[in-house]
């Protein structure tokens, strides 16, 4: 940092008097961690890109954006934003639309045709990562960034997994998912689809690789005893969602039944509702219990898909086959649901299952010292399994499964895979403490509420896979980066030089913030009560 300017008073001025042994408390600048970085389950510096975004320079906002996650427009539609839950502005009127300005920075990208930086040089290391989903392209890109060799091992014959075959077109358009892959792949990444490894060491030993990364998604579908006749016809909804991906679409008949009160459940059902039929979720809970999002189960809703809260299947497939039966539940005083044994028969064409999903961990038979508890793979906090060399993640490992938290287990495992290569071990930079709204001044903020992104009209909805929700426009976004409160971060607004009674703040140019004159502060504390976003505190003097 550059020494302050020196500053030469008149011998007879008042402020040559100086004031710094008044001083017991002090203040000193630092930076505080805003909620919504601190949130986000892929690391992104939030703040930060929404920095760039605000002043207009879109491309270096993505660039910041994409050091943590390579995929903007694909989680400006399918991330469920948490990182807005979180966010200190949301206590002034309502939270800054994280989520539409990082899909605005990807569409622009794409629009732009952007393209990652090559690595600065290469380290001579070969990875294997196996699964082409967003945690195994999260690793690939990465490891890639950082030099390395990167071979990706698709089962499938596309890339994308569960994003491709678990969330519908109406929610992620497939020319954007192809746009954000192929980016990568176009880093140097090589990718060999219809390549399932039976045996990860003799695929190993095969490619000659120095470490791998296991990313494989749950794509086999969990099953639940219902007792069912011959005729009856019982899907399960991962394959009924893979299936939307071939040029054969499912044929579920109208009356369509899904067993199952998550996001797959809800995704079927919409699904279904736009292949024509009329689809009936059965939820053996109440709706606050229901695991989806409340936001996904609200659409559903308004495009007519129908809900029985407090039932369970019993039976499917009647006499003739297109019936089920199920039973009415009701909560007992601890808020458990028990059955009242009143039953009610249902005309069903279709009953599909979204019971949930399980990974299949056969790849890793025959390798030692691995610990695998309630269908997943324990690792270590470096991402590494038992087995040295081998890290994995997403969904293989114990962790909510979602695509923001698989990218972030993807960049995570590509740091400690790099450190272990190289002989050493990744630290990451400890955190500061984080920037909680009682540290804020928000009465410098004028009311600004959150732009509304549009929707789709209801009958086109229900109809087509169009897009659902769409995205901001440039003024739109705009104004949505500037709602950012920079919480605990100075962004030089100059209130602490202005409102010093003493001089003693200096200003030490643009970007290199300020700086304390210790001599002519008397530590009234002012500069902390009008600083908007918290990113000066007051610490006790040193006697």
């Amino acid at each position: 940092m550059d020494k302050p300017f020196a500053i030469t008073l008149d011998p007879g001025s008042s402020l040559a008097n100086k004031t710094g042994s008044w001083r017991t408390f002090k203040p000193v600048y630092l930076d505080r961690l805003p909620p919504c970085n601190n949130q986000c389950p892929a690391g992104e510096d939030i703040q930060g890109w929404l920095f760039h975004a605000e002043s207009g320079n879109y491309e270096a906002a993505w660039r910041h954006l994409t050091r943590d996650n390579p995929f903007p427009a694909i989680m400006g539609r399918v991330c469920y934003h948490t990182c807005e839950g979180a966010c200190n502005r949301g206590r002034v009127d309502e939270p800054v639309g994280i989520n539409s300005v990082e899909r605005f920075l990807g569409d622009e990208a794409l629009k732009k045709g952007w393209k990652f930086a090559p690595p600065a040089a290469e380290s001579g290391k070969h990875v294997l990562v196996v699964g082409a989903g967003p945690s195994g392209m999260s690793a690939a890109y990465q490891l890639r960034r950082l030099g390395h060799r990167v071979t990706v091992y698709e089962a499938g014959p596309m890339t994308g997994g569960m994003m491709r075959f678990g969330i519908p077109k109406y929610r992620l358009p497939r020319e954007v998912l192809d746009a954000e892959m192929q980016r990568i792949l176009d880093l140097g990444v090589t990718l060999k689809l219809d390549t399932k490894v039976d045996n990860l060491l003799a695929a190993m030993q095969a490619g000659g690789f120095d470490a791998a990364f296991l990313a494989v998604g749950a794509h086999i579908a969990k099953r639940a005893f219902i007792p069912a006749g011959d005729s009856a016809r019982v899907l399960d909804a991962v394959a009924v969602l893979r299936s939307m991906e071939n040029e054969d679409k499912p044929m579920l008949g109208r009356r369509v039944v899904v067993y199952g009160g998550g996001n797959t459940a809800i995704d079927v059902a919409r699904t279904a509702k736009r292949l024509g039929a009329e689809p009936l979720i059965v939820y053996r809970r109440t709706r606050d219990k229901m695991p989806a999002h409340d936001f996904e189960v609200e659409e559903a809703l308004q495009e007519g898909v129908m809900v029985k809260w407090l039932s369970t299947i019993k039976q499917a497939g009647g006499a003739d086959g297109t019936s089920i039966t199920i039973e009415k539940m009701e909560l007992d005083a601890n808020g458990h649901p028990q059955p009242t044994g009143e039953l009610e028969t249902l005309e069903a064409d279709t009953l599909v299952l979204a019971l949930g999903q399980d990974v299949d961990l056969g790849l890793l038979n025959g390798v030692p010292g691995l610990e695998i508890r309630d269908g997943t793979v324990q690792v270590d906090r470096n991402m590494m399994t038992g087995y040295a060399g081998i890290f994995a993640g997403g969904d293989m490992v114990p962790a909510e499964r979602n695509v923001t938290v698989a990218i972030g287990h993807g960049k995570k495992a590509a740091r400690n895979i790099d450190a272990w290569l190289r002989g050493g071990s990744y630290a990451p930079a400890p955190k500061h403490e984080l920037a909680a709204f009682e540290k804020l001044n928000p009465w410098y903020y004028s009311d600004a509420p959150k732009t509304v992104r549009p929707m789709l009209d209801i009958i086109r909805r229900q109809s087509t896979f169009d897009e659902v929700q769409g995205g901001l426009d440039e003024s739109n976004a705009l104004f949505e980066a500037r709602r950012c409160l920079s919480c605990g971060n100075c962004f030089e607004c100059d209130n602490c030089y202005g409102v010093c009674p003493d001089n003693a703040v200096i200003k030490l140019g643009p970007g290199k913030r300020f700086q304390f004159n210790y001599d002519y502060c008397k530590g009234c504390g002012v500069c902390v009560s009008e600083c908007p976003c918290g990113a000066i505190k007051m610490v006790a003097e040193d006697i």
